[in-house]
């Protein structure tokens, strides 16, 4: 199995944290060359340094930007392309806050819908060339199981994820001739800051404890278990090896089985 990432450049957004770290390290560790993006540029400065490098001439970099403000992430993304060709894209961003969708200020399906969408879009365009001309691509949007079953709470949310997904497989179609693959990976309960947040807004709105909350959301996975962001990590830097160049326009779960759909 061809797992070789040498010579290959990810670009990896919101690696200060949580999946976005993980994913980092497990394709560095596969060889690639990382340039880390994310508004917090300590941890990024920090994480950069401590990548492994497997080989001479593997390098790794990072840039601080805000996933919400699309001009600012054009003018990186086309710096950074122009250093050197981005092959592989993580799409990868902090969710909205939860509440109910009919409760939702429709500023926030704005923000969440630039933040996620747009954003994407903007890589997308800046990194297209590249992957074209070196007939070798991989983006993976790191989404959520609300793609496949609206999570109850986080109604702007699941709106925008799903329209994430419907971006990635409009786009999955239009690219696979150039040797580009387009496919989400949907994280289930996963212990990240994301889950920590969720569960004292839970917490607090019940009454109840935070841990007493989480082992009743690890209940209901059949792994009897949260993830962790190594677990993530691992199907995202599959995705964006050789060996998977015929998965494409796919959404898939990676949540203990949680998900109870077959689609």
């Amino acid at each position: 199995m061809d797992l070789n990432l040498k010579g290959r450049h990810a670009l990896v957004c919101g690696a200060s944290q949580g999946i976005g770290r993980a994913t980092a390290i497990e394709l560095a560790e596969l060889g690639a060359d990382v340039t880390l993006l994310a508004r917090s540029a300590e941890p990024l400065a920090t994480l950069a340094d401590s990548l492994p490098r497997l080989h001479p001439a593997q390098r790794h970099g990072w840039r601080s930007a805000d996933m919400a403000n699309t001009t600012q992430l054009n003018a990186i993304a086309t710096d950074i392309v122009a250093a050197t060709p981005v092959h592989i894209l993580i799409n990868n961003s902090g969710g909205p806050p939860g509440g109910a969708i009919h409760t939702a200020d429709p500023a926030a399906f704005e923000t969440t819908f630039r933040q996620h969408v747009l954003a994407a879009h903007t890589l997308l365009q800046s990194v297209l060339p590249g992957m074209r001309d070196s007939r070798y691509g991989r983006v993976v949007n790191v989404i959520s199981t609300s793609v496949k079953e609206p999570i109850a709470g986080l109604g702007v949310s699941n709106t925008v994820r799903a329209a994430m997904a419907a971006w990635a497989k409009t786009l999955a179609g239009e690219v696979a001739a150039d040797g580009i693959t387009v496919n989400n990976v949907l994280p289930g309960y996963t212990r990240t800051a994301r889950m920590d947040g969720l569960l004292a807004v839970q917490a607090e709105k019940s009454g109840r404890d935070e841990q007493e909350l989480a082992k009743e959301m690890a209940a209901a996975v059949p792994a009897r278990r949260f993830g962790e962001p190594g677990e993530i990590a691992a199907v995202i830097a599959f995705l964006c090896t050789p060996a998977a160049a015929y998965v494409n326009g796919v959404s898939i779960a990676v949540d203990g089985g949680r998900t109870k759909s077959l689609s």
